[in-house]
């Protein structure tokens, strides 16, 4: 089978889903660690500051969750595609959207969290 075949299989096409798995899963994890941290931010507050974080914190921490489970899609999309040349871009673009996503959430977590 000639190699510019779409279906020819590709040879190293696990390097960019395991780049993107050993940046994606430690970044999301700590990512994780610092909003379930972010309650702390407020335990000096009065009650006015109070109510509002947690409203705000309320809309932010599932949209942060929902986040993560799309990069986590996205990871696990890089890896299933088959190795094959007509699925080379969509893998490589696949394993690059899942480490930006997290980056996404975690800035959209901290712009909706209304910090005292």
């Amino acid at each position: 089978m000639p190699m510019n075949e779409p279906d020819a299989p590709v040879t190293g096409g696990w390097v960019a889903p395991l780049v993107s798995t050993l940046v994606t899963v430690p970044m999301g994890l700590l990512a994780l660690f610092f909003a379930g941290l972010s309650p702390m931010a407020c335990d000096s507050c009065d009650e006015a500051e109070a109510d509002r974080f947690d409203a705000s914190f309320a809309v932010a921490f599932p949209l942060f969750g929902v986040g993560l489970l799309v990069a986590l899609t996205l990871l696990i999309t890089s890896w299933a595609l088959p190795r094959r040349t007509r699925n080379q871009a969509r893998r490589a673009g696949f394993a690059l959207a899942a480490p930006l996503t997290v980056v996404l959430t975690t800035v959209l977590f901290a712009a909706l969290l209304d910090t005292p």
